[in-house]
């Protein structure tokens, strides 16, 4: 058995296609979105995906702007650049780049963004929407890489509903809101969340129909610790530089999982290009709630 790999960059692009006529017709009502981008310093990872979230906007026609602070600011220098993003008419939604440096007070930070313009979906009151409001649509954003996994997974062919899942790590911006996700009645999923104090992973991974690995360890998963057939998502990331000095990117999934699952969602070039494209997507769909309350 060979995988059928779910490519996330074949997917990130039909998206984006789709979204290129809501946003035309957001224009002719004169509403016109707009990303914002808050980074602080010069981490050479943040700053390429920050970029590539700008090169996205352009490409859909979403306005963007973007605050750049130096690697010595304080948290009130960060909290006052969130404080200009609320208030900006022209910034539908922004994102907080995270890792912060040492010093900021990352909560206090990420709980001054509006809710309205919480582009990430990682709000308290957003999260707290999509914990208590499990039979109704989101009036609200959903917190993009969980939004990712789903929607590549509905379109690869993966069935979700009913389907046990067995979730690897409790990260803020994928485990544990994924966790949460899942469990809408849109969705349906039964899930296991593991984590660090999990005391037999194989026998939760070895009886699940899709195995979501968003621990940050290399290969943990193993070919031998997956349902023949199973559907799997590599979220994790490790990083790792070779001789040379070039930075390469481990998954959490060991390479011969792919003979084993019916499914794979590879890393890189499957959850990563999602998480981009749901970034977008909750960017329109703010804006459209400009025009249309939900039902």
């Amino acid at each position: 058995m060979v995988a059928q790999k779910l490519d996330g960059r074949q997917v990130a692009a039909e998206i984006k296609a789709e979204l290129q006529q809501r946003i035309k017709d957001l224009h002719a009502e004169g509403i016109f979105p707009g990303l914002g981008t808050i980074i602080v310093g010069e981490d050479p990872g943040s700053r390429i995906y920050v970029a590539g979230k700008h090169r996205d906007c352009a490409e859909v026609g979403i306005k963007s702007m973007r605050i750049e602070l130096p690697e010595n600011a304080c948290t009130e220098d960060v909290l006052s650049a969130v404080d200009s993003f609320n208030a900006s008419p022209v910034c539908t939604g922004f994102i907080v780049q995270l890792p912060l440096p040492a010093g900021i007070d990352t909560e206090q930070v990420l709980e001054r963004i509006s809710p309205e313009k919480d582009a990430d979906g990682l709000h308290p009151i957003n999260l707290g929407r999509l914990v208590l409001n499990t039979t109704q649509p989101l009036c609200s954003p959903a917190p993009c890489t969980p939004r990712g996994i789903v929607e590549l997974g509905k379109r690869g062919g993966v069935n979700w509903d009913g389907a046990n899942v067995c979730v690897i790590g409790q990260g803020k911006t994928a485990g544990r809101p994924l966790s949460l996700f899942l469990t809408r009645a849109d969705i349906n999923s039964t899930v296991d969340s593991c984590h660090i104090g999990t005391t037999d992973l194989a026998a939760h991974t070895r009886r699940a129909d899709i195995v979501v690995a968003a621990a940050g360890v290399a290969h943990l998963l193993t070919g031998d610790m997956v349902k023949p057939g199973a559907a799997v998502f590599d979220v994790g990331v490790t990083r790792y530089a070779d001789e040379e000095g070039k930075t390469h990117i481990i998954g959490d999934v060991s390479p011969e999982v792919a003979e084993v699952a019916g499914y794979m969602s590879p890393n890189p070039g499957g959850v990563g290009p999602m998480t981009r494209a749901m970034l977008l997507v909750n960017i329109v769909e703010a804006a459209e709630r400009q025009l249309h309350s939900c039902a």
